[in-house]
């Protein structure tokens, strides 16, 4: 009896004894983690603070002189942050719609067989290296959008257009159809209103079609051109990541949902996609992360050029970002280290990794606001 004893406090002692190693061993990879991003930090505003000090705030954000090689050297770089935030903003606008919609085919809608075939082509994207997109972009898609691009632009915009205007259509129809009460009136009146939607929405797509038919393009290296392909890179992510956080939505959810009357594109955009919300942010967040931190793409196909485009939201305009201008500059400003040349690299530097880890805390917050409401809570 003592024996069985002795033996089940050992046990014990070592079943302790090894939750707590693993336990330490866990906090000790997280720490290590935490500690490396904190000395890269550290590193970098080491040297990017020497750049104020010499420079000043004033000329670095609100100029967009950039000679820094100039005699004397300018260091404006507000057309370089607006390049950035306009390649952004632009790979956004084709990832996050794209994603999202595939993201809920293959959750909800594609057959299984098809969804096996259909996810891993995706995800080859996210294997692809930069500089091979950076080489498609130069050498196929800018010659391509320098001397065919209004006529492609024209092509698109029916393309992208014609599904949305269609689905506007019916979504109008039935909003009349549930403001008329008068059963008669409203048969009549249903396939009108679909028809004269139909119409006027064809009326703007052509109108949209000719303007962009018309434009000029003067070089193919642009924002448009990178914009492209950095959202087509950062597909792969917001695809992955939101079909992960459609799927955890359950089974259960979708059938009682079904069994309440609601259909198929109801229970997805009423039910499982606000419940998947927090998960489909957090892969939002990931996908533009994708696409402000790549250097390849952006300092082949870009164009290159410190200059705000006129007007301001013209992506037919070469461009020029923080990433690419760090990777290009840093070999010359390496032979001059100390220089203000050399530290407003690292100020850049600073400014990136300040962007991201604010955008890595707003999605954090909506990430949080998102599970309140869900469960009800208040903000």
């Amino acid at each position: 009896m003592k024996d069985s004893l002795i033996i089940s406090k050992r046990a014990n002692r070592l079943r302790r004894l090894a939750s707590l190693l693993a336990n330490g061993g866990l906090l000790t990879v997280t720490s290590l983690s935490m500690i490396i991003v904190i000395f890269i930090i550290l590193f970098i505003a080491r040297d990017a603070l020497p750049f104020f000090k010499l420079e000043g705030f004033k000329e670095f954000f609100t100029s967009t002189s950039w000679y820094p090689a100039g005699d004397p050297p300018q260091f404006g770089a507000m057309a370089i942050f607006y390049g950035s935030l306009m390649v952004t903003l632009g790979a956004s606008m084709v990832a996050v719609p794209l994603g999202i919609f595939a993201a809920v085919c293959l959750s909800d809608v594609l057959p299984f067989q098809v969804k096996q075939v259909v996810k891993p082509v995706i995800e080859i994207l996210a294997a692809l290296p930069s500089v091979a997109y950076g080489f498609f972009a130069l050498v196929i898609l800018a010659p391509i959008m320098q001397t065919r691009g209004p006529r492609l632009f024209g092509i698109a915009a029916w393309v992208a257009l014609v599904p949305a205007a269609l689905l506007a259509a019916y979504f109008l129809r039935g909003f009349v159809d549930s403001r008329i009460r008068n059963e008669k009136f409203r048969k009549a009146t249903r396939n009108i209103t679909f028809v004269m939607a139909i119409f006027g929405f064809f009326v703007i797509i052509s109108r949209i079609s000719s303007f962009f038919s018309g434009l000029t393009v003067v070089s193919g290296t642009n924002a448009l051109n990178v914009s492209l392909i950095l959202g087509i890179m950062a597909l792969p992510t917001i695809v992955s990541v939101s079909e992960d956080a459609l799927n955890s939505v359950g089974r259960e959810l979708r059938e009682n949902s079904y069994a309440l009357g609601a259909t198929r594109a109801e229970t997805v955009f009423k039910v499982v996609i606000p419940a998947a919300s927090s998960g489909i942010v957090a892969a939002v967040i990931l996908g533009v992360m994708r696409a402000i931190g790549e250097t390849m793409v952006v300092w082949m196909a870009s164009g290159n050029s410190s200059q705000i485009p006129q007007p301001f939201y013209n992506f037919l305009s070469p461009v020029r970002t923080l990433t690419a201008t760090i990777a290009g500059d840093m070999g010359e400003a390496a032979h001059v280290q100390g220089a203000p040349r050399y530290h407003v690299l690292f100020a850049m530097a600073l400014a990136l990794l300040l962007i991201s880890f604010v955008s890595n805390l707003i999605s954090e917050w909506a990430v949080k606001r998102s599970r309140k409401k869900l469960r009800g809570e208040s903000s």
